[in-house]
């Protein structure tokens, strides 16, 4: 079984260093690190690190950011003690949705199923020509 070239190169190079003891890239090629001789900040202490997200969520209590969200966490639990929650924000929208639908400006109607636009639109005999 053949070793290839460069990795014989590569091993060279780690085992005899040129000149300096100290030669650029060996403790890299050790240590599995990246090799910076500009000592630029990359980033890869940060990177390395164990994602925070998880552990700092899971540390605070879900949120509850609409009434819509209200009414989901206390759902059969008698909390409101009888009384009605309504969402303005949400009763708003509707009636504009009405308003806008009387005067023909809502959302169109849903496409219907193929069968369906094919019975309504069927030219009636006897009809105009």
């Amino acid at each position: 079984m053949a070793v290839p070239r460069s990795r014989i190169l590569e091993l060279m190079k780690v085992i005899h260093p040129p000149l300096s003891p100290h030669a650029p890239g060996t403790s890299c090629s050790i240590f599995n690190t990246t090799f910076n001789p500009q000592r630029l900040r990359l980033g890869n202490k940060i990177l390395r690190q164990r994602l925070r997200g998880p552990a700092v969520a899971a540390y605070y209590p879900p949120r509850i950011g609409t009434i819509k969200d209200l009414r989901q966490a206390y759902r059969g639990k008698g909390e409101f003690g009888g009384w009605e929650v309504r969402d303005e924000d949400e009763d708003y929208r509707l009636e504009k949705i009405r308003v806008a639908k009387m005067r023909g400006k809502g959302a169109p109607k849903k496409k219907r199923s193929a069968a369906e636009s094919k019975r309504l639109t069927k030219r009636r005999p006897g009809g105009n020509k």
